[in-house]
Parts: C-alpha cells; sequence; structure tokens
C-alpha cells in the first residue's frame, strides 16, 4: 500500500494518524483515500488492511442487528429433541447452560453462559450501537468509539459458532443411538454463525474508526 499522506514538519516522516499497522504482520503502511471498490493490502504478507465500500456500514448495521435477533430467538426456543426407547427429551440452550449449575460445575456454566450468549450479545448490541448513526449520517452517539473497541476487544471471545461446532460433533455420534430432531433454535445458531462470518469479512476497521473520527468532527 504505497500512498502520500500528510508528514511531520520536524521529521518530515508520515504523522502517527496516517499509519496503519499490519493486523498479522505489524508492518506499517501509509494509509490513504482509496477510490470506491479498491482494496489495500499488507506489502509483507498481504492481508488485507483497507476497503472502500460506502454500503459496507450499512451491510455490516443490518446483518449485526439480524444476528443479534437470532441469538435472541436461539436461547429463546427448543434447540434440539432426543427420542431413544420410547423416551422423549427437549432442551433448549438455557436448559443446556443450567445443567451445569449444581456443585463445583457451576462455575463452567457461567463460563458457558458467557462465552455463548452473552458475550456475542455484548458484541452484537455494541456494533449495533456504535455504528447506527454513520448509516444515517449523523453524529456518532456519546462513547460510540468506546462501543467499537469494546466489539473488538470481545472478537476472540465470541464463540457461538464453537459452540455450534461443537454440538453438531456430538450430534453425528448421537444420531446412531437416538432419534435426533433439531429445533428452531439450532437453525438460528447456524444462521448466527454464518452472518457473523459474513459480517467480519466486510468489516474495514480503520474505515469504521475514520468514520467514526469524522462524524464525531
Amino acid at each position: 500500500m504505497q500512498t502520500k499522506g500528510t508528514q511531520d514538519k520536524a521529521t518530515g516522516l508520515p504523522t502517527l494518524d496516517d499509519l496503519v499497522a499490519c493486523p498479522q504482520c505489524d508492518t506499517l503502511h501509509q494509509a490513504t483515500e482509496l477510490p470506491t471498490g479498491a482494496r489495500a493490502h499488507c506489502q509483507r504478507c498481504g492481508t488485507l488492511l483497507m476497503t472502500s465500500q460506502p454500503a459496507a456500514i450499512a451491510q455490516i448495521l443490518s446483518l449485526a442487528l439480524t444476528a443479534f435477533i437470532m441469538l435472541l430467538a436461539a436461547i429463546s426456543f427448543p434447540f434440539l429433541s432426543l427420542d431413544a426407547g420410547g423416551h422423549h427429551n427437549a432442551t433448549s440452550v438455557i436448559d443446556a447452560i443450567l445443567a451445569f449449575q449444581d456443585g463445583f460445575a457451576a462455575p463452567l456454566a457461567i463460563i458457558v453462559a458467557f462465552f455463548i450468549v452473552v458475550i456475542p450479545l455484548i458484541r452484537l448490541g455494541a456494533l449495533v450501537y456504535a455504528l447506527g448513526p454513520l448509516v444515517r449520517e449523523t453524529k456518532p452517539r456519546r462513547r460510540a468509539r468506546e462501543a467499537f473497541g469494546l466489539a473488538e476487544w470481545l472478537r476472540p471471545w465470541s464463540m457461538a459458532e464453537i459452540f455450534i461446532v461443537g454440538v453438531t460433533v456430538a450430534l453425528i455420534k448421537v444420531a446412531g443411538m437416538a432419534t435426533v430432531t433439531l429445533g428452531p433454535a439450532f437453525w438460528a445458531f447456524a444462521g448466527v454463525v454464518v452472518i457473523t462470518v459474513l459480517k467480519d469479512q466486510l468489516i474495514c476497521r480503520y474505515s469504521i474508526w475514520e468514520a467514526l473520527d469524522q462524524s464525531a468532527a
């Protein structure tokens, strides 16, 4: 990404505000405005650093809001049911979490709840809070930068996709011993995983930070 930007008058070097660090190899690049539809990659490792897609923020907001609603549905409806030997048992995500509430497993229930429900909801809510005014081209909400920063900080800890993968593997093993019926919550969780992947592919973090700063100014 070779560009020209403002320079520090004393040193002749680019100012810190014009530098972008590669999230993979930490190589510094000088930022610039890109033509619509263009992409800028790291010169060292090829990681995508910046994009210029005016409609991307609206798409990210729509996906985040959809995932938020679907995640609420996923914890509200039955997740799956099992039929084996004449016995029927249906469970939800909340039931699965509460199964660990007794004895020494209680901390595990709290951890599971945070990683697969609470943290994903907080992250999606923070994105909606931070990006909503940008779509309307109005002044950002109070502490919008902190909200977006929180969403980015929580990204590695949002593990709804890990949960659905684990459940799928378990169901493959159980399917030979019982009749498994997938409930609405399972498909809602699967939808959240797909939407989250699409959303994270669209996010250009540098562009969002710049948009928040320009809108606040």
